[in-house]
C-alpha cells in the first residue's frame, strides 16, 4: 500500500472519486456500459488505501483509452466449453467489465457443480485482484485469482524479465463479517507501487527492483526503465509467478507476458493479458461446523500479540476512507481532470 497522504493534496470523498472517475472515462469514450466496472473498482482500491491500483491508474486507463491501446467501447463475449468453465473474450478492451460480464455464470456454475472456473482473455489490467475474489466470496464461495501481467520479472538465476508481477489473490466467506481476503503479488511489491513513488518524487526502499544493469536501486525512474522486480522470497516467488503464468495466461490463450505490451505507456497493441478465477462451493466440502472451525483458526492467529489476519490494514482503512476520504498529489488530479 501507498504511503501516507503528500504534502501538496486535493482531498476528496469517496463520492467525489466515483464521480471524478466517471467523469474522465466517458470523456475518453469508454463505452457506459463497460465504465461502471471500472469505477466501482477504483473507488474500492481508494477506500482500500491501495492508492497505487486507484487514481494512480486513471491517467493511464484515459490515455490507453483515447489512443486506442485499449478499446474502451468493446463488449465482452461469453461461452461455456464445460459445464463447469466460464470462458470471457474482453475483445481487447478493459478487463473490470469483463470479469463482471463472467461472474455470474461463474457463481451459478460453482452452485450446480461444486467448483468453477473464469477464464478472461484478451484483457487488460483488472486492478486490485483481491477487489474481484472478495465478490465471489461475499456469494459464499471459496475463492481463487490469478493475474499476469507484462513482464517484469527474471527467472531464478536469470536477468532477463519472462514473468510480470502476477499477483494471486484469495478470499474465505466469514458469517456476520466481510470475507478474508488475501491478495499479493509474485514480486515484493507490484509494480505500481514503484509508479506511485515515481509519481511523488520519493525514493524506493532497496530490495525492491534492480535497474537495466542488475543493479539494486532506489531510484523508481531506473527500477521503470529497463529494470525489474524482485521476486519475493527469492526463487519461491519466481515459482509462484511460474503458476500463475500457467494459469492466467497459457491456460487462457492470453498473451504471455513476455508477448504483452506494457501497461505504461502507449507503445505496442493492446496487452491482451489474461485472468483466471476459481469458485468453490466451501458448504458442500467443509462441513456443518465449517465456520466455527474457521474463526477457531483465526482466533489463534488475533489472539497473539503482534499477529494480525491479512487484509486487516484494508478493513481499518474502509472505515477510515469511508469517514474521512482520500487525498491525492494535486499534480495527479491535475492530471485526471486534463481528460475530461
Amino acid at each position: 500500500m501507498s504511503a501516507a497522504a503528500p504534502t501538496d493534496a486535493v482531498h476528496l470523498s469517496l463520492a467525489d472519486v466515483a464521480v471524478l472517475t466517471r467523469r474522465v472515462l466517458l470523456a475518453c469514450g469508454v463505452d457506459p456500459r463497460n465504465e461502471p466496472a471500472i469505477t466501482a473498482s477504483v473507488v474500492a482500491a481508494e477506500a482500500d488505501g491501495v492508492h497505487s491500483h486507484g487514481l494512480a491508474r486513471l491517467p493511464t486507463y484515459c490515455e490507453h483509452a483515447r489512443v486506442g491501446k485499449i478499446d474502451g467501447k468493446a463488449r465482452p463475449v461469453l461461452d461455456s466449453p464445460r459445464p463447469g468453465l466460464v470462458r470471457v473474450d474482453a475483445k481487447c478492451g478493459f478487463a473490470h467489465p469483463a470479469i463482471d460480464f463472467g461472474l455470474p455464470a461463474l457463481l451459478a456454475a460453482a452452485r450446480m457443480q461444486g467448483i468453477a472456473a473464469l477464464a478472461v482473455t484478451n484483457s487488460y489490467n483488472c486492478g486490485v485482484v483481491g477487489y474481484h475474489v472478495e465478490r465471489i466470496a461475499a456469494e459464499g464461495m471459496v475463492a481463487l485469482g490469478f493475474v499476469n501481467a507484462p513482464a517484469s520479472i527474471a527467472p531464478a538465476g536469470g536477468t532477463s524479465p519472462v514473468f510480470g508481477t502476477n499477483p494471486i489473490a484469495f478470499a474465505v466467506p466469514r458469517a456476520g463479517r466481510p470475507p478474508l481476503v488475501l491478495d499479493q503479488s509474485s514480486s515484493v511489491v507490484a509494480k505500481s507501487e514503484i509508479v506511485v513513488h515515481q509519481q511523488r518524487g520519493e525514493a524506493i526502499p532497496l530490495g525492491w527492483a534492480l535497474d537495466k544493469d542488475g543493479n539494486q536501486t532506489t531510484d523508481p525512474a531506473a527500477a521503470l526503465a529497463g529494470g525489474t522486480m524482485v521476486p519475493s522470497g527469492g526463487y519461491k516467488g519466481a515459482g509462484l509467478a511460474l503458476i500463475v503464468e500457467l494459469l492466467a495466461a497459457w491456460l487462457t490463450d492470453a498473451h504471455l507476458s513476455i508477448e504483452a505490451s506494457s501497461f505504461a505507456d502507449n507503445l505496442g497493441g493492446s496487452p491482451r493479458t489474461g485472468q483466471f478465477f476459481i469458485a468453490i462451493h466451501s458448504e458442500a466440502l467443509a462441513g456443518p461446523q465449517a465456520g466455527e472451525r474457521l474463526e477457531r483458526l483465526f482466533a489463534a492467529i488475533t489472539g497473539q500479540p503482534g499477529a494480525r489476519l491479512p487484509g486487516g490494514r484494508r478493513a481499518e482503512a474502509r472505515e477510515r476512507t469511508a469517514r474521512d476520504g482520500i487525498a491525492i498529489p494535486r499534480t495527479l488530479h491535475e492530471k485526471i481532470a486534463a481528460y475530461g
